[in-house]
């Protein structure tokens, strides 16, 4: 109960960052979206142990409707963070009625996406996984999976509209309040409805799809309730509904199109990349799935740091502080790789225990050892490299990250056709090829920075 009044306590505190950006105000904004993501990460662990009990087909097609619902959602994702980063530029210029407009055309923009996204989906999904995917049975798994995950589609808009407004402002902690309030619903569901327990269907696949749109439900729940209790509305004029304006959304739409297509782009080759896997065999996709979520814990700082450079980067140029750019970055790195280098550490020493999280299977677990070992230097390098890239993003060039990323991900994806189609390569060496994603984007990106040509960008 002391917990609660204190965080639902009716008052907000605007804090200005200094003109040089300590590593104290730099963890302030990371650490909660990092909490956060070790959240949601539990998220991912238990629906990949929970479903890889159901066996290999099960958690291959888990794994297919899984990314394939991430890639659809990556549109809205962009959106996001083109949205963050203007509501930052405008708090840095110390303009706090327009942060509201902003958020309420962002807001009318993602439901229109979601609606245009879902209609998509269930007229044409069915049919476009049959033409990617090679196993039957896999498909029919990915299908029933997908049917259910894409009602929370409007939930997970909303909720990055939300997050845009809390990052775009620095003030974060709301996010790990609302991821946990989504983990611990999703967990519970999940145990329910994937197994028949607490009184509730089995459903399998399904049960762990249903149970994601719920947590997704209740999160969006949670930012409303925050909002309304915490947030003085009238200081940013949030959701006031004001008079429509084309020029607003224009300018909304330009900074976060490339976003947009950025995230779609990024995903869909990751979905790609598990088909390319998907034709080396069941037992090669379902290690591969398992490896997906280990890897996602090893870059569990990432996305906590990385929303940090897109905000702070932005906020300094909105202050005139260009200056201070490269050097909060570089901070920020420090801080990130040793965030990485901590859980790479723990995980490189137990990999056969960690693997046994998602499975019995001694031929998978054989299989996953060496990868673990893999994806470790791979977190490292796209620590780094992600840190350099939410800094272009960050200074308003998009377009510029949209173009770096295609870059990169096309080299990244030829690689790895080449060695499974051509040279039928093991496993373990499809997954070395991120270590190559990392170092090509830590190369671009830094080159771009380091030639100033940001400066100057308007938002």
């Amino acid at each position: 109960m002391y917990f609660c009044g204190e965080f639902f306590k009716p008052h907000f505190i605007y804090t200005p960052l200094t003109s040089t950006v300590s590593y104290k105000r730099i963890w302030t904004i990371a650490y909660p979206i990092i909490i956060g993501s070790i959240a949601q990460n539990i998220i991912n662990v238990t629906d990949t142990a929970f479903i890889g009990r159901l066996g290999e087909v099960a958690l291959g097609g888990g794994a297919i409707g899984g990314l394939f619902y991430m890639a659809l959602i990556m549109f809205g994702w962009g959106f996001g963070i083109g949205t963050q980063i203007i509501v930052a530029r405008r708090f840095g210029e110390g303009a706090f009625r327009p942060i509201g407009r902003t958020i309420e055309h962002g807001y009318f923009f993602q439901l229109l996406l979601a609606i245009l996204i879902f209609s998509l989906v269930k007229l044409f999904g069915s049919q476009l996984l049959s033409l990617i995917v090679e196993s039957e049975a896999v498909m029919h798994t990915s299908n029933e999976f997908i049917g259910f995950r894409i009602w929370g589609i409007f939930f997970a808009h909303t909720n990055f509209i939300f997050r845009a407004f809390y990052v775009g402002i620095g003030q974060t902690r709301v996010i790990t309040l609302t991821t946990l309030v989504m983990v611990i619903v999703n967990v519970i569901l999940d145990y329910g409805l994937i197994f028949g327990n607490f009184g509730l269907p089995e459903m399998g696949v399904s049960g762990a799809a249903l149970a994601s749109v719920i947590a997704e439900l209740t999160c969006s729940l949670a930012f409303i309730a925050y909002t309304a209790l915490r947030i003085p509305r009238k200081k940013y004029r949030l959701f006031s509904f004001s008079v429509f304006s084309p020029r607003l959304l224009g300018r909304l739409v330009k900074v976060s199109a490339p976003m947009m297509l950025l995230n779609f782009f990024s995903f869909s080759v990751w979905f790609v990349f598990f088909l390319i896997i998907e034709k080396m065999g069941e037992s090669e996709l379902a290690v591969s799935n398992i490896i997906r979520s280990i890897y996602v814990i090893l870059m569990i700082p990432i996305m906590g740091f990385a929303s940090a450079t897109n905000t702070l980067v932005s906020y300094l140029i909105g202050r005139g502080e260009v200056g201070e750019v490269l050097k909060t970055i570089r901070k920020i790195m420090i801080m990130c790789a040793s965030g990485i280098l901590i859980i790479v550490t723990i995980c490189s020493l137990i990999p056969e225990q960690l693997l046994s999280i998602y499975t019995n299977d001694q031929h998978l677990i054989d299989l996953g050892v060496p990868i673990v070992y893999i994806i470790s230097v791979a977190s490292l390098m796209l620590g780094m490299g992600n840190i350099l890239f939410s800094g272009i993003s960050g200074t308003g060039k998009t377009n510029v990250s949209l173009v770096i990323e295609v870059s990169v991900l096309a080299i990244y994806l030829a690689i790895t056709a080449i060695l499974v189609r051509v040279f039928s390569v093991p496993v373990e060496m499809v997954w070395g090829v991120e270590v190559l994603y990392g170092l090509l984007l830590i190369t671009v990106s830094y080159t771009y920075l380091k030639s100033k040509r940001w400066v100057g960008s308007k938002v």
